[in-house]
């Protein structure tokens, strides 16, 4: 496999495939598809939407709805699975495994919606949601952390973006449905059962891990990515707020689902026009008369591709019969190594930073709690994923602010927000839509970044899944024990207020300011403790975020700029049996 580059290349046909392929093997465009993916990732935040359909089909009260809210945070929040399919598959059949879980779980419950099958017992509809909320770590596993991955120095940025379209999806499904739909719940169920399925599926081959490399444009392409996600969250939240003032006709909400995926693609064009100029430099930078193979062309062509990987694998080989007990999973679980450096994974889950992790983000758990306000929350939701990452990464660049004293004070405006629901004013709910919906956008986007820089990148597959597993146990407590129930303690006094019993209501529903002033002031105290016990981390890791937490990044880079550079002049790097740590 040879191309010709006298005379400009061959033919216009084979020039333009060959560009073509450049593009869809590129990391810009797996850096779109990703964003595709993760913009079908945040099913579990509408669950507010259609939770009234489940409830009032199939009778449940309040404590079983949230029971079946904790099953979803179960599933969302729990991904060990997917991390350690990770560790040993390839990121397709990551991908194929999510996609099948998404479409069989959400499948399921419209069919049990819709009364298309006998009523579910409970159990097996919190085995349903689970699996469906459940998928979602596998499209976080697959794209997300290969981004990260193929951007390390970048990766508070990369984490922002891809975390923030997730904040985002559940308003851009809400609009596909009213399009798709029309106003009906019960079949929004549907679509984000076979939607997210088939983005997977479509792009399945296209993510991938690919050789560490810088780019010229690349912070100016992740601010440009980042404008077209403000626009596209501001136009969001602009329709949000109109179709609740104004009674929209269908073609009107064909007219702003068509606005929604406009923009969504628009990341498209500039991922072609990186790969455009990358093409033009590299025909510039090639000999006139003489013939280069194919494999010389970086991580665009499947030979380089192979050749790259059959050189790491054997590096890594290498290096394992060298040190076999530096990959073991078990090894040296009390030494780990120092901060930045690649932890195994029991090192890392068994750090006291883990554990201080872990206890701050179960005790800060925020609620979802009005569904006419999911949408909103979904777009502050966004702008708290995607600021986190600019914003920590520009303090951090210049003031060398720990990133956990940002995350310490997410919880701190989590708990003003419960605090704003417990107490309610008028227009303060949607003061706390965004509070909640900011804070706890940052949140995640901040977990995550943190685990990438305590603990490396050689295990996050399995560690990014591991940080989740806070959620569900704040989520069962918070929500089922302490606000499901006194919701229900409530509502039952309300009437019996009325004269009527239990029986005689088809929902258990509770009216009024007293419905969550309790759980909610309890919530605001559990973030309060949660920020104090993040305090220990930013007093362990204050020395680390100090120094260059990057160097070793870039100094891969610079390695791999060199090798590609001898490649493209007909020269073979010399293979480095080395350890690259």
């Amino acid at each position: 496999m040879a191309m010709t580059t006298a005379g400009g290349g061959g033919g216009g046909g084979d020039g333009c495939c060959a560009f073509a392929l450049q593009v869809l093997r590129g990391r810009w465009f797996m850096m779109f598809a990703s964003f595709l993916i993760m913009a079908g990732a945040g099913a579990t935040y509408l669950f507010g939407v259609y939770s009234k359909d489940i409830k009032s089909t199939l009778g449940y009260d309040q404590s079983t709805l949230n029971l079946l809210s904790s099953c979803k945070d179960l599933g969302a929040n729990v991904g060990v699975l997917s991390g350690l399919i990770a560790e040993v598959a390839p990121t397709w059949l990551v991908l194929l495994v999510g996609s099948a879980m998404n479409f069989a779980g959400y499948f399921l419950i419209w069919l049990a919606v819709t009364r298309r099958i006998p009523r579910p017992a409970v159990w097996q509809m919190c085995v349903y949601i689970c699996v469906g909320a459940n998928s979602q770590n596998f499209a976080n596993t697959g794209s997300l952390v290969t981004c990260v991955k193929n951007f390390p120095e970048s990766r508070g940025i990369m984490l922002g973006l891809m975390k923030g379209f997730v904040g985002l999806s559940g308003a851009m499904m809400t609009q596909l449905y009213y399009a798709i739909y029309g106003d009906d719940s019960k079949s929004l169920i549907l679509l984000i059962g076979w939607l997210p399925a088939v983005i997977s599926i479509v792009f399945v081959y296209t993510i991938r891990t690919m050789k560490l490399s810088t780019h010229p444009n690349e912070l100016k392409v992740f601010y440009e990515c980042l404008a077209i996600t403000v626009v596209l969250a501001l136009v969001i939240m602009a329709l949000t707020i109109a179709q609740k003032q104004v009674s929209f006709s269908h073609g009107a909400y064909v007219v702003s689902a068509v606005a929604v995926c406009v923009l969504t693609f628009l990341p498209l064009g500039i991922a072609v026009r990186e790969e455009w100029a990358t093409w033009k430099q590299r025909k510039a930078q090639k000999p006139t008369t003489a013939t280069v193979g194919v494999a010389g062309d970086d991580a665009s062509s499947p030979a380089r591709d192979l050749e790259i990987h059959a050189t790491d694998q054997r590096r890594q080989e290498e290096q394992e019969a060298a040190n076999p007990n530096d990959t073991s999973c078990c090894a040296d679980v009390f030494k780990p190594p120092e901060r930045g450096a690649d932890y195994t994974i029991m090192q890392a889950l068994l750090s006291l930073d883990m554990i201080t992790l872990f206890i701050g983000e179960s005790l800060g758990y925020p609620q979802h709690t009005i569904g006419t306000f999911v949408s909103l929350v979904s777009v502050w939701n966004y702008f708290g994923r995607v600021f986190a990452g600019f914003i920590s990464e520009i303090i951090y660049d210049k003031w060398k602010v720990p990133r956990p004293v940002i995350m310490m004070l997410s919880l701190v405006v989590t708990g003003v927000g419960d605090l704003l629901i417990a107490f309610p004013a008028p227009g303060s709910v949607y003061v706390a839509s965004l509070l909640i919906g900011f804070s706890f956008g940052a949140q995640l986007t901040l977990l995550f970044i943190i685990i990438s820089e305590l603990f490396g990148l050689k295990y996050y597959s399995t560690l990014f899944n591991c940080g989740q597993l806070a959620s569900p146990l704040g989520s069962y407590i918070l929500n089922v024990l302490v606000v499901g129930r006194l919701y229900d303690v409530e509502a039952t006094r309300q009437l019996a207020a009325r004269g009527l019993t239990r029986s005689a209501a088809k929902e258990l529903t509770c009216i009024g300011r007293r419905c969550y002033r309790t759980s909610f002031s309890i919530l605001a105290g559990v973030n309060a403790l949660g920020a104090l016990v993040l305090l220990v981390l930013v007093v362990r890791t204050r020395e680390y975020y100090q120094g260059d937490i990057y160097k070793r990044y870039r100094d891969q880079m610079a390695e791999n700029e060199k090798g590609i550079a001898l490649s493209n002049a007909g020269i073979d790097e010399p293979v480095n049996v080395k350890d690259r740590k």
